[in-house]
C-alpha cells in the first residue's frame, strides 16, 4: 500500500490475495507499470465506493487517467466478470454450495426489451386539437378573461 494512509475502500491484505490473481500481471517485454496493480484496484474501489469523479481521484492514488484506462480495459477484456464469478464462485463454494448457480431468477419488471417489433404495450390518449396543451393560458400558469382555458374529457362548460 505504500506511505499513504489507507481509506475505508482499500484491501486488505486477505483481501488482496484473493483479487490478484485475477488482475492481469504487465506483459513481459512491453513498457514497465508505472502504478502498482493494488493501488489502482483501490482507486477503482475508492471511486466505486464514493461516486466521486474519475478527475476527482485523491492525487495519493495513481493518475487517474491510469487508473481509468485501467477500468476500461479490464471491463472491455472480461477481467471484472471472471473476477466476479470468480469470487462468486468461492463464496459458493465457502458455503457448502455448488460453485455455479443452479437457477436464476428473473423479474419481469425489470427485463429490459429493445422496444422495436410488435405492436405497442399502450393505446395513446386521443385528445382533441382544443386540448392540446398549448394554449397561451396552460403555458403561463393562469388563465385571463381573453384565453379560457379548454375543457378537459368528461367535463362540460356552462
Amino acid at each position: 500500500m505504500g506511505t499513504r494512509q489507507p481509506y475505508p475502500s482499500d484491501l486488505s491484505d486477505r483481501e488482496w490475495s484473493q483479487v490478484e490473481r485475477f488482475i492481469p500481471a504487465p506483459k513481459p517485454g512491453g513498457r514497465p507499470a508505472k502504478s502498482d496493480r493494488r493501488e489502482v484496484v483501490n482507486a477503482l474501489l475508492y471511486v466505486d465506493r464514493t461516486g466521486c469523479q474519475w478527475r476527482s481521484l485523491p492525487h495519493d492514488f495513481p493518475p487517474w487517467e491510469s487508473v481509468y484506462w485501467s477500468f476500461r480495459t479490464r471491463k472491455t477484456d472480461g477481467t471484472l466478470d471472471r473476477l466476479h464469478d470468480g469470487l462468486r464462485g468461492d463464496l459458493r463454494q465457502a458455503e457448502g454450495r455448488r460453485r455455479q448457480p443452479s437457477a436464476a431468477v428473473l423479474d419481469s419488471q425489470s427485463v429490459e426489451t429493445t422496444g422495436k417489433g410488435g405492436r405497442r404495450g399502450t393505446t395513446a390518449v386521443r385528445r382533441s386539437p382544443a386540448a392540446s396543451g398549448t394554449s397561451s393560458s396552460t403555458r403561463s400558469g393562469g388563465s385571463s378573461p381573453s384565453s379560457p382555458t379548454p375543457p378537459t374529457c368528461g367535463t362540460t362548460t356552462g
